[in-house]
């Protein structure tokens, strides 16, 4: 594969990383776990699936941004590239910060603390962040919830400028030199090192951008290496080559987890130092592999392109965007019926999958809500374009 060719393969793998999304966080509110809202009757099988994705799907994702941003960068002037990219992602971030996400809130308020005052007074608290007198005094708002992604994007899209030319300069020099065992292993050891020796100092995942440090540790470090390797068929073709390898490595560190998990919980005891140690270790090779592992199976089974992939490209950020706020709001009245538990979780599912269908739909068909869902105006329309040197869209 040349340098230049379109790359379905990992539009696919974007499509299929923000479907898992949704389903994770649908999974968020089954499990005994501490999310926005909770089911009264969690399903603690479900567990060991939600851990199976956990430690790759979003570094994936942002792997895949830093190759779009490549190939965009590359066919734009500095000023047009931000321009796109701003408007791409600035203005949904602001659209959910104060109309999707604020529901989010509400309802987490309302379960976990109490919280009993009106649509309206809610509202201006969330907006002016003045929470005195009430159960949620030490709430931060307004807040960007599952859209922190979208302000990462931001935020490693303008450090990319000013980086952008030794990136290139040293991704040139290194890339066709580089064994494509060493681009395996570089990367697994970083996790590593940066699991065991960063995770428990830097405490906290995703919720503040300039705290997240052990966050951007990972994340903007796969934005970096996807924007770096973008042009350099060595690491595909070497994902190619050790795929069954990684798939293997990948599954043996999650049943790993697992086993050891289950052992001390078990015994009623919690992880010692050097147990940790190990689950971090485990938990990286699992990442990686699981990363290497998709992308060579990607460059066989999903080149196929085709209207599926043109309208999923174009939609599944819309979706993103949309799908947490249904699923808090749908699962906490759901919920409250009762029902059998695989009724209630089909509801939930089926109602967020029509949730950003319709909304999908409607913003595509409205030219002031395009920019908000993250849709190019639609004389700049090139849904139909994967991710190469002529796609500039793509989260």
């Amino acid at each position: 594969m040349t340098p230049s060719a379109r790359r379905t393969d990992l539009d696919w793998l974007r499509i299929i990383a923000f479907g898992l999304l949704i389903f994770y966080h649908v999974g968020l509110f089954y499990v005994p776990w501490t999310w926005h809202v909770n089911t009264d009757s969690p399903i603690v099988a479900l567990e060991p699936l939600l851990m199976l994705l956990n430690p790759w799907r979003l570094m994936l994702l942002f792997l895949i941004s830093g190759v779009a941003t490549r190939f965009m960068f590359d066919k734009m002037k500095t000023g047009d590239f931000l321009k796109n990219r701003m408007n791409r992602l600035f203005w949904p971030l602001l659209f959910g910060v104060f109309v999707i996400v604020p529901p989010q809130v509400y309802y987490e308020m309302a379960e976990k603390l109490g919280y009993s005052g009106s649509g309206w007074d809610f509202y201006a608290r969330y907006v002016t962040g003045d929470w005195e007198g009430t159960a949620a005094r030490w709430a931060v708002t307004p807040s960007y919830n599952h859209l922190w992604f979208v302000a990462y994007l931001i935020a490693y899209t303008l450090l990319i400028v000013p980086l952008s030319a030794v990136l290139k300069r040293m991704s040139a020099f290194v890339a066709p030199m580089a064994s494509p065992l060493a681009l395996m292993i570089g990367p697994a050891l970083y996790l590593i090192v940066a699991n065991v020796w960063l995770k428990d100092f830097f405490q906290g995942g995703p919720r503040g951008l300039p705290i997240a440090w052990y966050a951007h540790f990972e994340y903007f470090a796969a934005f970096l290496f996807g924007y770096a390797i973008a042009k350099y068929d060595v690491f595909f073709d070497a994902c190619l080559k050790y795929r069954k390898l990684a798939v293997g490595a990948a599954f043996a560190s999650w049943g790993g987890l697992m086993a050891g998990g289950a052992a001390f919980y078990a015994a009623g005891q919690s992880l010692p130092e050097w147990a940790k140690a190990i689950s971090h270790i485990l938990h990286a090779i699992q990442a990686w592999g699981a990363i290497v592992a998709l992308i060579g199976f990607a460059q066989i089974f999903l080149k196929k392109d085709g209207p599926v992939r043109r309208y999923l490209t174009d939609a599944i950020f819309a979706y993103y965007i949309v799908h947490q706020t249904v699923i808090v709001v749908a699962g906490y009245y759901i919920d409250q019926l009762t029902w059998p538990i695989w009724i209630e979780a089909l509801l939930v599912i089926s109602i967020t999958l029509l949730a950003c269908y319709a909304s999908y739909e409607i913003a595509r068909r409205v030219a002031w809500l395009r920019p908000l869902f993250g849709l190019k105006p639609k004389s700049a329309q090139d849904g139909d374009k994967p991710i190469e040197a002529q796609r500039a869209g793509a989260t």
